[in-house]
């Protein structure tokens, strides 16, 4: 395969005849590595059969990530031993990774925005200082493995101009692109719909029968027991077992993961709804682009009860909880909070809702919910550190912040458990907690959140329910937005669908069925789908 790279420069430790093949693509043996007092991996051993796609599970904080990021080079071990091909090999960063077939596809995708597919795919590859060569003859390439794989992606499509799903397989692409055997995917399904979920599977099929190997780390259980031939699973940075997947099961799993048996699904009692605490009347947005997104949409949500707005991603969800929560100016309709209108324009809006006794858990946590540069500390406290616990006047009360931060850290199982290390080094989902944690414990009236367990493991996912479901027994109006539908059905006392900008339907979760659901996502109304009209 021709893939443009200067083979001399990033093949330092490839001999120029091809080792034999063997039956494992990767060994890991005794592979210890700490960042300071945290011991990330504790003498790891981990075999990855050529050919075959193996899942890795575990909690946030397991070590999953680190174990495959000096795979990949990003990190070295302290100590241990790396095999590719049966061969012992350092690999000293990403690009001597690529060069001996190893392609990771990150969790936050590393994509030039304003960049054609081609560009992105080509980018840190070229063969010559003159851009155009290097994107002719990578073209016809890359249309060959398109076709091969599944991978069709328009070459001069601009990456902001497409899906998120698309902008995976592009990632997928600019692995394959370089040559890469083995395919390390990190959460790749923590931000995509159900249907795109169900593409890459796709596609991750189609790889393994042309003998990739793919290394998938997930917390999805019912992923891992559809898609892999083989299941590790990692506990507080050891590796706890590994097992076929057709010989185990999601409980056993789950209990592995956490070191306890794990409720998988939501145990709540009825709910007992109250006066109406949030009012959305005739409700129209723009996204930045100033296009409309959400189209004259109505709906209320009252104490003690949860309400759930389903549909594909890009149907006008994310606009529409930045409007309530005052992220994101609205061109008309009204927002009520307890019998009052609020004003959410401007740049304080959110502060304004805040101050109503709104709170926000935001889709995108790394964007619009944490500045990941500061500390713990400082990003449990963001938005809400004028309140007096924290001080008054000019003079904040950093003990204070940290006190609570560490009693949020020990509530919420947050790891590692030190409120002075930077956000950006948590994971994802310990991340998503400390948003969680923020937002939850400032005893809202209303709390409006997007996609609450992204990228977060199946113990705290447990948790995390629970506490949605302590605060609607508490008499707390909840707005929850999620592309994960069995989510949805789970936690919602009433589902509304959103299509295309609109409220196209309402289902009850109890009687509902998943086929019912997608046919109104899909902005099918009539027939069986169930509900077409949503309550003011």
């Amino acid at each position: 395969m021709s893939t443009g790279e200067d083979t001399n420069a990033q093949r330092p430790d490839t001999a120029a005849a091809s080792p034999p093949a063997s039956q494992w693509a990767i060994e890991l043996e005794k592979i210890n590595k700490r960042f300071g007092e945290v011991h990330a991996n504790k003498d790891i051993d981990l075999k990855v059969e050529r050919g075959t796609i193996h899942g890795i599970v575990g909690e946030n904080g397991a070590g999953k990530s680190t174990l495959m990021s000096i795979l990949y080079g990003f990190y070295t071990a302290d100590s241990g031993t790396i095999k590719v091909d049966g061969q012992e090999r350092r690999i000293t960063d990403s690009r001597h990774a690529l060069a001996l077939g190893i392609g990771m596809v990150h969790q936050h995708f590393m994509l030039v925005d304003n960049f054609t597919v081609l560009e992105n795919v080509v980018l840190g590859v070229e063969d010559s200082a003159f851009i155009a060569p290097s994107l002719k003859r990578a073209r016809g390439e890359l249309d060959r493995i398109e076709h091969e794989y599944n991978l069709e992606v328009d070459p001069d499509a601009v990456i902001e101009d497409i899906s998120v799903g698309q902008q995976q397989r592009v990632e997928i692409l600019k692995a394959l692109y370089r040559g890469a055997q083995t395919l390390i995917l990190d959460e790749p399904t923590g931000v995509l719909t159900p249907n795109e979920a169900a593409d890459l599977f796709r596609v991750l099929e189609t790889l393994r029968e042309q003998g990739k190997t793919i290394i998938l780390i997930t917390h999805k259980l019912r992923e891992i027991m559809a898609i892999t031939d083989n299941v590790s699973v990692m506990r507080q940075g050891e590796m706890v077992r590994t097992l076929k997947t057709s010989e185990t099961n999601p409980e056993e799993l789950a209990e592995l993961m956490v070191g306890r048996r794990v409720l998988l699904r939501v145990d709540k009692a009825q709910a007992q709804p109250g006066k109406t605490l949030l009012e959305v009347k005739n409700l129209v947005v723009a996204d930045d682009l100033g296009v409309v997104r959400v189209k004259d949409v109505s709906f209320s949500v009252r104490a003690g009860e949860i309400v759930g707005i389903a549909g594909v991603s890009g149907n006008g969800q994310s606009e529409l909880l930045e409007a309530v929560s005052g992220m994101r100016d609205q061109r008309s309709g009204t927002v009520v909070m307890n019998g009052r209108e609020l004003e959410l324009k401007g740049d304080d809006g959110a502060a304004r809702a805040r101050l109503a006794g709104l709170a926000h858990v935001p889709e995108d946590r790394q964007r619009m919910g944490l500045v990941t540069n500061f500390q713990e500390w400082e990003n449990a406290i963001l938005g809400y550190q004028d309140r007096p616990e924290f001080g008054a006047g000019m003079f904040l009360d950093i003990q204070a912040a940290q006190r609570e931060a560490e009693a949020r850290i020990a509530q919420f199982d947050i790891r590692p458990a030190s409120f002075r290390l930077k956000t950006a080094n948590f994971s994802g989902g310990n991340q998503q907690k400390i948003v969680l944690a923020r937002e939850m414990e400032r005893n809202p009236d209303v709390l409006v959140v997007g996609q609450p367990t992204r990228g977060v493991d199946i113990g705290a996912i447990e948790f995390i329910h629970n506490e949605i479901i302590r605060m609607r027994d508490a008499g707390k109006a909840i707005l929850l937005v999620s592309v994960e539908l069995d989510e949805i059905r789970s936690l919602a006392d009433r589902i509304l669908v959103m299509f295309d900008g609109r409220i196209v339907g309402e289902a009850d979760p109890a009687t509902a069925s998943e086929g019912e659901l997608g046919l109104m996502m899909a902005g099918v109304t009539n027939g069986d789908a169930a509900g077409t009209e949503a309550r003011p």
